[in-house]
Order: structure tokens, then C-alpha cells, then sequence
């Protein structure tokens, strides 16, 4: 069986067009406070071409937790739950809004585990997403595929660093979490209906997107640096609630050529690792 879905799903490819126009620019702006210029031709905030290529798929199409049937592109193996577990970024050149974009997706790797908590799955996708002069991001995403829980039992607690070169707080209400929900056009349950989260998947709270993490980290070393990424990788390492503040904070490298970021409970515990470097 596992060697039939690599077979049929290893090496299949998606194309996409999309765009971040002025008004969603806007929008993605709105979401997260940001402050800067969103017109035609401007230059669009790193990570922000994730806005661009909503699943656009009918609402009869999705599946219980709100996801696009598994199966279409995404092999269906079998586990309830999915989600983007880690990603790395190269940054080649600008994007700008308005811009017409083109992704070309083609599934890497299926790597299907039997561990001491039962079945679970990774998926890895390669991107190179264009503009109007060319390649301009090539990426790797690993989306993960797990059971759904008869409980929640989250991995270990990593403590947030100490020595931080800047350490922002950042409120996660559960507008918030709508906004970034609506600009992606993400129908994911865990982030906006309550009782699904907790009684289906066994979350105490909704999730805050691993993506937005990742958006709000890449955005506050950018600003930090005061110069455009040329390479981030990120992870996941513990679900983030809406009830806690999102801390994003930071560590020099030891090379001294980038950041190490976190994302985490303010005072308390990691939720995302990431890279930065120039």
C-alpha cells in the first residue's frame, strides 16, 4: 500500500496563477497591524505570496475539518488530521502587488512512520513561485499527517531563550486568527470554530496558524535587519492557542550571518523555531 501511493503521488505537479492586488495587500496589513505601503507596483512583505493562491475549492468539496478533500493533489492516507509541519524559503528577487504570480507545486517525498503513538505521515512539496521578471521564491514545505486524538497530549515544553536581540508581544484574539483565516480563504476548523476544536480534535483552544507564526517572524526580523530575507526555514514544535499572547523573539547565530527566531508563550514556552539569514 505504501509503495502504491509513493508511486502514484510522488512527482505529481499543480500550477497556479494568483496575485496579491492592492485591496489584499490591504487586508494582510489590516490583519496584522502593519504600517507601510500597499499600492500597485509596491514591494510585497516576504512570505506574503502565501496569500496569493487561496484553495479554491467548492464548500461541497471539503471535508469535515473544513480542509479540501484529501486525494485531489495531497495523497489521502488514511489519517484525519493535516497540517504544515515545517517549510524553508529561498528568496531569489522581489514580489510586488498587483503582480501576476505562477506556482508550480510537485510532490517530493510521501514518508509514512509506524511510531509508539501509532501511524503519521509526511508529505514534502517543492515551489518555485515567479513574477513578471522571473523566478522569485523557491520553498520546500513538509505537511504532516497524524490520527485524530482520543485526547490532547502535546510534545515537550522548550523553554523560550534569554539572551534575545529584540523580544516583541503580539495579541492573538480570535479576530485575529478570522482575518488570517479569510485572507488565505484557509476553512480550517482549529482556527475559528470552537467547539470543533475541542471536542473533535481535542484542542484546548483554537490553533494559531503555523503560517501566521511564521509570516509575524519573518516580518519582525526583516524590520529588525532593516533588509530583505535571502533564505528562512521554520518548524513547528507545540500547538499556540488563541488565549495566550504570541511572543516573537530572537538570538543572534553563532556565524553571526543571521537570527534564530521563536515564537512562543510569552515567559512560558516555544511554538515555532525559525532561521533567518541575509
Amino acid at each position: 500500500m505504501k509503495d502504491q501511493i509513493v508511486e502514484n503521488y510522488v512527482g505529481r505537479n499543480l500550477s497556479e496563477t494568483g496575485a496579491i492586488s492592492a485591496q489584499r495587500c490591504s487586508e494582510i496589513f489590516a490583519t496584522f497591524g502593519w504600517q507601510g505601503e500597499t499600492t500597485v507596483g509596491s514591494v510585497l512583505p516576504q512570505l506574503c505570496h502565501w496569500c496569493a493562491f487561496s484553495p479554491v475549492v467548492s464548500t461541497d468539496e471539503l471535508g469535515e475539518d473544513g480542509h479540501p478533500g484529501k486525494g485531489a493533489f495531497l495523497p489521502d492516507l488514511g489519517l484525519e488530521r493535516r497540517m504544515w509541519a515545517s517549510g524553508r524559503l529561498d528568496f531569489l528577487q522581489d514580489l510586488h502587488v498587483g503582480e501576476v504570480l505562477t506556482r508550480s507545486a510537485t510532490i517530493e517525498k510521501v514518508d509514512i512512520k509506524e511510531g509508539t503513538s501509532g501511524k503519521m505521515a509526511f508529505v514534502t512539496v517543492a515551489h518555485e513561485v515567479s513574477g513578471q521578471n522571473g523566478l522569485a521564491i523557491r520553498e520546500s514545505q513538509s505537511i504532516v499527517y497524524l490520527a485524530m486524538p482520543k485526547s490532547f497530549e502535546p510534545p515537550a515544553k522548550r523553554p523560550m531563550p534569554q539572551d534575545k536581540v529584540f523580544d516583541h508581544r503580539y495579541a492573538m484574539p480570535t479576530t485575529r486568527l478570522f482575518r488570517f483565516s479569510a485572507i488565505t480563504f484557509n476553512a480550517h476548523r482549529i482556527h475559528f470554530d470552537l467547539p470543533y476544536a475541542q471536542e473533535v480534535e481535542k484542542y484546548p483552544g483554537l490553533v494559531v496558524h503555523g503560517p501566521m507564526q511564521a509570516m509575524l517572524l519573518a516580518k519582525a526580523s526583516t524590520d529588525h535587519a532593516q533588509k530583505a530575507l535571502t533564505q528562512f526555514s521554520f518548524r513547528g514544535v507545540h500547538p499556540c492557542f488563541h488565549f495566550d499572547d504570541l511572543a516573537l523573539c530572537a538570538e543572534a547565530t553563532a556565524d553571526g550571518d543571521g537570527l534564530n527566531l521563536f515564537a512562543g508563550v510569552p515567559g512560558g514556552h516555544q511554538t515555532m523555531q525559525a532561521k533567518a539569514n541575509w
